[in-house]
């Protein structure tokens, strides 16, 4: 993919910025050599990688080809002129260049350098980052799109009120999948129950995004955000799949929709859309009516099965296959289970009793 064409692209951009993101946290040789310019009140404008639509864009300055430092980074941009970098950030190429990008390119900005810096971006594809000696600012251009780098108290700040939030979704989460084990069991459950946990299940995975990239902003500075995140986190995404593979509907002449599908519908829901349970009803493949949200279903046993230790997967897939739903793999003997290529007699004891006490705990928690 070419440079102009990574800006273009959306996703891209994005992926793009975050890995930028990472290279200039808090921690790096490059947001310490950003933070010496900005100390030593002189500006500067770096470019963040090198090719040939780079080099047509470069004219007159130095090329250099030296190690990255970041006093050498404060040193080279007190010149009258731009630095650019290899895209490992591993080399300065060239500095003290004008850089001159396609002034047809749209742009929203007014001081010259953050202009040539967005421009630049666009055209290159590269990421470009404007260190203002008036407003005292590191603003990063990715693809066209703005991000000042902020302290990391502000960042911290926002990222702490973010995972109290994440918490008490988390707790309410918790409070809906236990019920919904318990339905299970009883054969009890609703498209209502379902898409209950499935919004949950969303909401949490969107905050712990959100946090995510925080982390990535604070660098060194967020290694106890991460360790916070990934505790609160741990197993939502595989139990999101999970709920999904039990109850998206089987597929018909006029209804083919897969559990990627699925998955996919429920990613793209606006967070507004997502607070509406019939419309993630309908990301799951019902019709999301009234009536449809307190129809009964009845889950094939994928999410309960993986809750049995040292069950793998491959094995849960024959015993979801064979007896064909939860009910009657909870009605299953341990003669029966053992038909299931795979299941010998141990496993199967292991798997009886397994269900068993998921069985009890999920009664005992939903009525003690």
């Amino acid at each position: 993919m070419a440079a102009g064409d990574r800006a273009s692209n959306p996703g891209k951009a994005d992926g793009l910025m975050r890995a930028t993101l990472s290279a200039v946290a808090p921690g790096t040789a490059l947001r310490d050599g950003l933070e010496r310019v900005l100390r030593g009140n002189t500006g500067g404008l770096i470019v963040l990688g090198t090719d040939k639509t780079v080099e047509s864009l470069c004219t007159g300055g130095f090329v250099i080809d030296v190690e990255f430092t970041a006093t050498r980074l404060r040193e080279l941009c007190k010149l009258d002129g731009a630095l650019v970098l290899d895209k490992d950030i591993s080399k300065i190429v060239r500095a003290g260049v004008q850089l001159v990008p396609d002034a047809a390119i749209a742009t929203e900005e007014t001081g010259t350098r953050h202009r040539t810096a967005q421009r630049v971006s666009i055209q290159t594809g590269f990421p470009v980052v404007s260190v203002s000696q008036s407003m005292r600012l590191i603003a990063l251009y990715v693809g066209g799109q703005r991000r000042v780098l902020e302290d990391s108290a502000a960042i911290l700040s926002r990222a702490n009120q973010a995972l109290a939030t994440l918490e008490r979704y988390k707790l309410r989460l918790d409070e809906v999948a236990g019920t919904l084990s318990a339905l299970e069991i009883e054969d009890l459950v609703t498209v209502r129950d379902v898409s209950a946990v499935a919004q949950r299940l969303e909401m949490v995975r969107r905050i712990a995004t959100e946090i995510a990239e925080y982390v990535v902003e604070l660098g060194t500075d967020g290694r106890l955000l991460s360790l916070q995140l990934d505790e609160l986190i741990a197993g939502v995404e595989p139990e999101r799949e999970l709920v999904v593979r039990d109850y998206v509907p089987e597929p018909t002449a006029k209804r083919t929709r897969t559990v990627a599908d699925a998955l996919a519908e429920l990613d793209r829901l606006t967070h507004t859309e997502l607070l509406e349970l019939p419309i993630v009803a309908r990301a799951l493949g019902y019709t999301g009516s009234p009536e449809t949200l307190d129809s009964a279903v009845s889950p094939r046993g994928f999410r309960l099965l993986a809750k049995v230790p040292r069950l793998p997967g491959a094995i849960i897939e024959r015993l979801v296959e064979h007896f064909g739903g939860l009910q009657k793999l909870l009605a299953a003997s341990v003669d029966d289970l053992q038909m299931v290529d795979g299941v010998g007699e141990a496993r199967a004891r292991s798997v009886r009793e397994g269900l068993s006490r998921l069985a009890e705990s999920s009664i005992l928690e939903r009525y003690v």
